[in-house]
């Protein structure tokens, strides 16, 4: 496959696509094996870009892309059942919801890239993809869920981001308790934990 190495984590500042693998051709129904396999390898590369966010604040060992995406699907596999909701379909946004990550990497507000540029350079990483995959219907449906995600157009698209945001804070409050070393920062961090609660 003509992509860089999945080991290698993308570059914010300048992402650049890999071009299409010469079997990518468009068909409908389940992607063909060379597809699937050339998808997932680009893939791979969720499992070893670290989150930005939490590499700029020099947090030991922070979580990958893949960590995040991961935690937000099973939220999404145990949350109650909410009235118009399809849980299932929040199982499935959740896993794909930052798969354009993979090409752009995790692109933040610090990077100075507009969003209108982040979104750009998202859609293009997602389209390329959807081509690797083939373009039949699995990517269609990857292409339709992150669209969706990023529109938040749907009820599934508000709980999931919702999702997103609680994943965030879980983290940050598992990091925090790793950092306090005595019983005071623990008991502190944990009333600030709960006056944010009462404030939400």
């Amino acid at each position: 496959m003509a992509a860089a190495s999945p080991s290698s984590p993308p570059s914010n500042a300048a992402a650049t696509i890999p071009p299409l693998p010469p079997s990518s051709a468009v068909h409908d129904g389940p992607p063909s094996a060379s597809s699937a396999i050339d998808f997932l390898s680009i893939c791979h590369r969720l499992k070893t870009t670290k989150r930005t966010g939490w590499v700029r604040r020099n947090v030991e060992n922070p979580e990958s892309i893949a960590d995040h995406m991961h935690r937000m699907g099973l939220m999404a596999l145990i949350a109650s059942d909410v009235p118009g909701v399809d849980r299932n379909k929040c199982v499935k946004m959740a896993i794909v919801h930052d798969i354009a990550e993979a090409i752009v990497g995790d692109i933040c507000p610090e990077d100075g890239i507009s969003k209108e540029e982040k979104s750009r350079r998202e859609q293009d990483a997602l389209d390329h993809m959807c081509n690797v995959l083939g373009g039949g219907s699995r990517a269609k449906e990857v292409a339709d869920l992150w669209m969706e995600y990023e529109a938040n157009s749907s009820p599934e698209a508000k709980f999931v981001k919702d999702l997103d945001k609680v994943e965030m804070i879980l983290q940050a409050l598992e990091y925090e308790n790793g950092k306090f070393q005595t019983e005071t920062g623990k008991a502190w961090a944990s009333e600030i934990v709960s006056r944010r609660r009462k404030n939400n």
